[in-house]
């Protein structure tokens, strides 16, 4: 990968949840010691169960939310350190597409009103008509026409929802796009539709993703490289193919073998080793690994020991922070 437009360094998020009713106070460590690096026009998929902290990394990452610690070095500069006055003109670089299309968008706005916001928020040098001619030129982009322009999010179905969220957040050209779990709320066919939208934007514009999403068969479809989360920590990051050819956090493992084949003759005939158990709570993680109390290679040192991060057969760009990843072939997949 070429020099990175976004590097993360053991980005820790914490929230303060208050006293317990008889106890103490309680902090839940959401992400803990996150580090990766992101290339200009790449998509890093990042995938992990609910309350994996995938959407908190995301939010952190553009500061939506605050990181306790760490480093989000963009373009050279740790936006931790940064002002919001100095933030600002950043941002218009660093957008987001969430997760329910409807409910991102003003129910009493018009949809020119939606999509312009962000051009008369950095943009305000530009009069109204260039603002609906812009407008005009991401709605087509994104597969609708002007007809749409004076209408209300209400009238709209979900799909097309998400392309004017899609509209709005391409229409200052930014450089990163955040996508909080774009297509999860669609119908299959839709989100087969936005991959295909979003994939296509990049080869044209250059934007990098960030896609977050619990569906590993869309991950795979669109990311470069898939970082996987487990209680807020990196269980495995490297290329896609590799990851999904030679998985080696059986966490990792366990995900893939929870994703159903689309031959469903092969699906019949195939053993699944998906995940057992419920993840232990984020506000009492286990010791050592975290993964430890469901992993079927667990031994004692996964409960005294939290593994690191290690290069996987020499390949700095496949990374699994688990003790036993040289046993993977002992798991049945």
């Amino acid at each position: 990968m070429s020099r990175p437009i976004l590097s993360v360094r053991d980005l820790i998020v914490r929230f303060d949840l208050g006293r317990g009713l008889f106890g103490p106070d309680r902090v839940l460590t959401a992400i803990d010691g996150v580090s990766f690096d992101l290339g200009a026009g790449e998509t890093l998929g990042i995938v992990g169960e609910s309350g994996s902290g995938k959407s908190t990394l995301g939010r952190a990452i553009l500061r939506l939310i605050p990181a306790e610690a760490g480093q989000i070095v963009w373009l050279g500069q740790d936006l931790r350190r940064l002002g919001e006055g100095a933030m600002r003109p950043l941002r218009r670089d660093l957008q987001i597409v969430f997760q329910d299309p409807l409910a991102a968008l003003d129910p009493r706005a018009t949809v020119f009103q939606s999509i312009a916001e962000p051009l008369a928020t950095h943009r305000p040098d530009m009069t109204r008509i260039q603002m609906r001619e812009a407008v005009s030129r991401w709605l087509a982009r994104v597969g609708l026409d002007d007809t749409a322009l004076d209408r209300y999010p209400h009238e709209f179905s979900g799909g097309q929802c998400q392309r004017i969220g899609i509209a709005r957040a391409m229409i200052l050209e930014p450089r990163l796009i955040v996508c909080d779990e774009a297509v999860s709320a669609l119908d299959v066919s839709i989100q087969a539709q936005i991959v295909n939208l979003l994939a296509a934007l990049q080869r044209e514009t250059g934007v990098a993703l960030l896609f977050i999403s619990h569906n590993l068969a869309v991950v795979r479809h669109l990311s470069h490289r898939i970082l996987v989360l487990y209680l807020g920590r990196v269980a495995e990051i490297g290329p896609a193919e590799a990851l999904f050819a030679d998985p080696c956090h059986p966490y990792t493992r366990a995900l893939l073998a929870a994703v159903p084949p689309p031959d469903p003759v092969a699906a019949r005939g195939r053993r699944r080793a998906g995940l057992t158990g419920e993840p232990p709570s984020p506000l009492n993680p286990p010791s050592g690994c975290a993964f430890r109390t469901r992993c079927p290679l667990a031994i004692e040192i996964c409960a005294t020991t939290m593994p690191t991060a290690e290069a996987i057969d020499d390949d700095a760009l496949h990374l699994a922070a688990c003790h036993r990843w040289r046993d993977r072939s002992t798991q049945g997949a």
